[in-house]
């Protein structure tokens, strides 16, 4: 079949834009296959002098100004989705158009609307108008009928919204929207609040507890991927996009409130009234009087994912004498069956490993390694000694079997959980880092010499809480033997730098000050070693030369280097913690799905924090602070940022010490309220003495 272009020239010649737009659009269609999803951008490309003849149809038409503004600012939408076609037995069966106008941008789609807090009902009119008939707009206001009566315009306000098809509704409290007769088992896609407040001159407080309550209400009539679009004067909000911004508890701190009902904060932009035809703001202090719309913002939230604590995960590993089934920390279940690096997998963890396998340069050929090395190992001495002096056993999670399938070492495994930290001498331990398969490397079938072999996994460590120290991660080894007079740690370390310097090409702009990649000398272990900066975040990588591996040559070197490729990510892909990586969130990795290198844009904007202290009397010689700190992490998940000491004292007779830790809270993709973190601090109190030893103070 021909080309659609072919049928266009006539319609051009009588055609408006906007007619023109979606006879394109079904003709698109019409020559596709079932299913078609159509971006403005796209039509643009595919028919750029069409559009342009029908415009200038347009302003010939005396038009002109109008459709320039729209063709202006409809190009901030050029690449999301406008049309979705689904082919029928009985033809295109239209399910999705967005108004193409931002002027409308508060409902982009025909949706269920409710709006809340109409005064005079001029905004709800000025939607309706804006829609021609969609959205489906259901308007309340708190007054009674008659109040709002007589208030200017409104009378003819309420009859344009029910010539509409507009539901109107008077007495709704927003704070009790699950209880409204009216509004009895409907469910919203959009929820609109402009200017909320308590009337009069309410202070602070009053208004932050209604801004909770109205979330709280929201939740019950929201669909599930529903938006609720708040206004707010300058500096209510309490955000940095408030200029200027007030202090915390000046502000009616719109994100702590809405995270009390599951909200987050997903966008703000610029309100702007001039846009809505005839609106007019009322109810100023209770009064017939306008608010201070002057750099108003409209705040849209979303709901999040439940801030939930970790559960218990079974997992089992194949040795190489036996299965042995274990019960993972909980600190780490979060991390066991994600598949972050699988073969179709989109995360940007994978799509950093792919970029910095192709762009090794390397003097050898490079060959990948996909074999299941499991991830756990059975502990002898001097295993660590290859890891690094970065591991030592107190880093090692320690694992006590619940089970095994076979005979190990002629013994069946340990049936108690896990407990204390074992030996090194005894017991299994999860990796600590992919070195401690390097004799299993060499030993492969397909290990060759003068090859550079690359594998990679997940590894854990017992880390402090902090921002940069994720306590499993994915890791990228590239091991290899060579001619020890090639100098192979040296060409290593330029296959290193072109790589990262190709994934810093790619990456967002960083300040020149800071070099792309850095390497830093150290000589103080048994053999010198480098270690890896990348963008000024130190030790993301090491390169060192081990030990000769079983039956190599001993005119062979061995030269390994290892990718913290997390901490990378965050870089490349400008990520503001590492947590943010093990997000559930479908709106994460939907961002990479081209599995292209792209800056992340969060979805959870100025997510609050909470500050909480614990202290603790310890004996000094015995406490374990790694424990704690795993601790901290079972009780929170991932909801608490970071741990520090701020206060040590030892007390001169007892010889005991007092520990003052500052723990802060903040999750960075999910609503997390200020009773949540506070509930956390509690089981956290709760759970110290009983599993640490410790006397609370």
């Amino acid at each position: 079949m021909s080309s659609p272009c072919g049928f266009l020239q006539g319609v051009v010649n009588r055609s408006s834009h906007s007619e023109l737009f979606f006879f394109l659009l079904t003709l698109l269609c019409t020559f596709d296959n079932s299913v078609y999803l159509v971006s403005y951008g796209e039509l643009l490309r595919k028919f750029p002098r069409e559009i342009q003849r029908a415009q200038l149809l347009d302003r010939r038409a005396g038009n002109s100004r109008e459709a320039e503004r729209r063709n202006l600012q409809s190009y901030q939408y050029l690449d999301k989705p406008i049309l979705f076609f689904q082919r029928s037995e009985t033809g295109l069966l239209k399910s999705h158009i967005p108004s193409m106008d931002p002027s409308s941008a508060a409902v982009r789609d025909p949706q269920d609307v409710l709006l809340l807090g109409e005064g005079n009902f001029s905004f709800a009119a000025a939607l309706c108008q804006a829609g021609g008939g969609s959205p489906r707009v259901t308007a309340t206001c708190y007054q009674a009928e008659e109040a709002v009566l007589q208030q200017e315009g409104a009378e003819e306000n309420i009859q344009l919204l029910r010539e509409h098809g507009a539901e109107v509704h008077f007495a709704v409290d927003s704070t009790r929207l699950g209880e409204c007769p009216a509004l009895a088992g409907q469910l919203f896609d959009h929820i609109i609040f402009n200017f909320p407040h308590c009337g009069r001159k309410a202070g602070v407080k009053r208004n932050r507890s209604l801004l909770a309550k109205f979330f709280l209400s929201c939740a019950q009539v929201l669909k599930d991927s529903g938006e609720v679009h708040v206004t707010l004067c300058n500096g209510q909000g309490g955000t940095p996009a408030d200029q200027p911004m007030r202090e915390w508890h000046n502000s009616w701190q719109a994100v702590a409130m809405a995270a009390e009902a599951g909200f987050i904060l997903s966008e703000i932009r610029p309100f702007d009234g001039a846009k809505y035809h005839g609106y007019r703001s009322t109810g100023y202090r209770s009064q017939d009087k306008t608010f201070h719309a002057e750099g108003a913002l409209t705040h849209v939230f979303t709901r999040s994912l439940p801030c939930a604590p970790p559960e218990s995960v079974q997992a089992e590993a194949r040795l190489a004498r036996g299965s042995v089934g274990f019960e993972v920390p909980e600190e780490l279940s979060h991390s066991f069956g994600r598949n972050v690096l699988g073969q179709n997998s989109s995360h940007p963890v994978r799509i950093l490993l792919d970029l910095l396998l192709r762009e090794l340069r390397s003097p050898w050929p490079v060959q990948r390694l996909e074999s299941d090395f499991p991830e756990l190992f059975r502990a002898c001495p001097g295993l660590l000694s290859d890891c690094g002096p970065d591991v030592s056993p107190a880093r090692v999670y320690w694992i006590r079997p619940t089970e095994t399938r076979a005979r190990v070492d002629g013994e069946e495994g340990d049936s108690a959980p896990n407990g204390p930290q074992d030996s090194e001498t005894k017991g299994y331990g999860l990796r600590p880092s992919l070195l401690l398969h390097a004799r299993e490397v060499c030993g492969h079938r397909e290990f060759r010499a003068g090859t550079l072999h690359a594998v990679s996994g997940l590894v854990f460590r017992r880390l402090p809480v902090s921002k940069s120290s994720p306590p499993a991660f994915h890791e990228l080894l590239l091991l290899g033997a060579f001619r020890a007079d090639s100098r192979p740690c040296q060409l290593l370390r330029c296959c290193l730098e072109a790589a990262l310097g190709a994934a810093d090409g790619q990456a967002a702009p960083r300040d020149p000050a800071v070099p792309a990649v850095s390497f830093e000398e150290d000589t103080g272990g048994p053999a010198p070693q480098l270690w890896v900066n990348f963008r000024g975040v130190p030790r993301v990588g090491r390169i060192a030369a081990l030990p000769p591996r079983g039956e190599l040559s001993q005119d062979l070197q061995v030269c390994a280097a290892t990718l913290n490729l997390d901490l990378l990510a965050c870089q490349v892909f400008s990520l503001p913690d590492w947590r943010m990586l093990w997000s559930g969130d479908p709106r994460f990795l939907a961002q990479f799905a081209r599995k292209e290198v792209r800056p992340f844009s969060s979805f959870s904007l100025y997510p609050p924090s909470y500050t909480h202290d614990i202290s603790f009397w310890v004996e000094p010689e015995s406490f374990d602070e790694l424990a704690f700190h795993a601790l901290v992490r079972r009780v929170s998940g991932d909801a608490v940022r970071d741990v520090a000491l701020v206060d040590r004292f030892r007390h001169p007779h007892m010889g005991h010490a007092s520990l003052c830790y500052r723990l802060t809270y903040q999750s960075c993709d999910r609503a997390l309220s200020y009773s949540q973190a506070l509930g956390m601090q509690l089981q956290l109190r709760r759970l110290l003495p009983l599993q640490l030893q410790v006397t609370l103070r």
